[in-house]
């Protein structure tokens, strides 16, 4: 039994849905569907990067205040509270007993 040969019409293309130029009802439901579904992912999304991001505020808010320093907009901190470093206590090099 010889095997159909196949040709240009039927290469499958994003036009597939089409009859004669014509979107399909169902196709077109599908992809509303698979849109509204892509669109409330991305509303979720942006609603827990709010909610992060206002978690991040209030640690924030709540360190500023644990420490008494204005936060950036009204005030930059006081480097001069920074600890300084110790003097050094090497009394010679690095020594290796064998």
């Amino acid at each position: 039994m010889p095997i159909p040969s196949r040709g240009l019409k039927h290469i499958r293309t994003s036009l597939s849905g089409r009859l004669g130029g014509a979107i399909l009802p169902e196709k077109a439901y599908q992809r509303l569907a698979r849109i509204e579904f892509d669109r409330k992912r991305a509303m979720d999304h942006m609603a827990d990067a709010i909610e992060v991001l206002q978690e991040i505020e209030g640690e924030k808010a709540v360190l500023l205040k644990g420490l008494e320093l204005k936060g950036p907009e009204e005030g930059s901190p006081n480097l001069q509270t920074q600890p300084q470093p110790g003097p050094r206590r090497s009394c010679g090099g690095f020594k290796i007993r064998y």
